[in-house]
């Protein structure tokens, strides 16, 4: 874990200042030749098309590339083209991504291939500014695709590359504030190596990814910059980077409904606005209900409960809310109409529910 800024004794309230990024010039050499030996076999590193590598920067966010791999083969077969992501149902589409999380990201990745369709002909735009207006499309990825598919000195600036600068540089400053990200961006985009800037924008991806790790013990020793490494020389490596402390995570209790008539199980569709908006899910209600109270809501929606038959506990981590669930399994008499009653084959391969409701089944 990195330290938060208050554990070295920092002012939180002194002034910004610029580091000198005087090691950044000595990493082109260091990482493209390592990178040549050492990269992962990826599968969205088979080609340079945008729309791959777009897809794979925005299924990357948050979510670690083992996980994402299947994800990723599946999505290109179902939607191999702009125009095809462009056309495709939300239903499907939300069935694409179910497990991986943060659907606002599906919803951007279809609001920007309609964009592309309309507004530039189906071809991705090759302009940095013009990149980085797509919907969903934020700095990093827009430097990430510009660089790796266009050959432009962009910076694609994440918390791994924001981690392994702080170490070269020995950096006791937060490298979460936007001040420090945009001078990192900046000093890094003014050593790209011409004609090797999609390689040198992927070595440092696979840096931070698999040698220079968040934590105590990062892997120095197989690092190629270990020569020039600041905190390595100062032995401060596992300190950095230092990050502005979090706000605390809010928590909420639910109580959820498996609610069972015929082989069938109840769904019903979140609102269009806000947290897993539009997704469908197990009906719940706030607050963590005992057994006669779960009876008695499932009765109030009409499905004549007959008894509940299992308690299951989970706990669901969103960015800035925890839920802690008390889940019950509740045989019906009746299929209620306000609901959507599926089957385990449309469960499977119509509904597309999101992992805080998935995992109880």
């Amino acid at each position: 874990m990195a330290l938060r800024l208050y554990d070295r004794g920092m002012d939180k309230h002194a002034p910004f200042q610029l580091p000198a990024f005087s090691g950044l010039g000595q990493l082109p050499v260091a990482l493209l030749p390592w990178y040549a030996d050492n990269s992962r076999a990826l599968p969205w590193r088979a080609d340079r098309q945008p729309y791959r590598i777009w897809l794979s920067e925005v299924m990357l966010q948050q979510t670690r590339a083992e996980a994402v791999r299947g994800y990723y083969l599946r999505f290109l077969e179902a939607l191999p083209t702009i125009a095809a992501l462009a056309e495709a149902e939300e239903g499907r589409l939300f069935k694409l991504w179910e497990g991986l999380g943060y659907y606002s990201r599906v919803r951007n990745l279809q609001k920007a291939a309609r964009i592309i369709m309309a507004e530039h002909g189906g071809l991705f735009p090759r302009q940095y500014e013009r990149v980085r207006a797509l919907p969903g499309i934020g700095d990093y990825t827009a430097g990430a695709i510009c660089s790796i598919c266009f050959e432009l000195p962009t910076a694609a600036v994440d918390g791994n590359v924001l981690r392994c600068v702080a170490r070269l540089e020995d950096i006791g400053q937060a490298m979460d504030a936007p001040q420090m990200k945009r001078a990192v961006a900046t000093a890094l985009s003014a050593v790209y190596p011409p004609g090797h800037c999609g390689d040198f924008t992927q070595s440092l991806m696979e840096l931070g990814a698999t040698v220079c790790l968040p934590g105590p013990k990062p892997r120095c020793a197989d690092c190629p910059a270990q020569g020039f490494c600041k905190a390595r020389a100062a032995g401060r490596a596992g300190e950095l980077p230092l990050l502005t402390p979090k706000r605390p995570r809010k928590a909420e209790e639910r109580t959820v409904f498996l609610l069972a008539h015929e082989g069938r199980l109840a769904l019903c569709q979140r609102p269009d606005k806000g947290l897993l908006a539009g997704l469908w899910q197990f009906p719940n209600v706030s607050g963590a209900l005992g057994p006669q109270e779960a009876l008695a809501q499932a009765a109030s929606w009409g499905t004549e409960p007959i008894a509940p038959e299992q308690a299951v506990y989970r706990t669901h981590v969103f960015t800035h809310l925890e839920w802690q669930m008390t889940a019950y399994r509740i045989r019906c008499g009746l299929a209620a109409p306000a609901f959507v009653w599926a089957d385990p084959a449309e469960l499977s391969e119509i509904y597309a529910l999101p992992t805080a409701f998935r995992q109880f089944l």
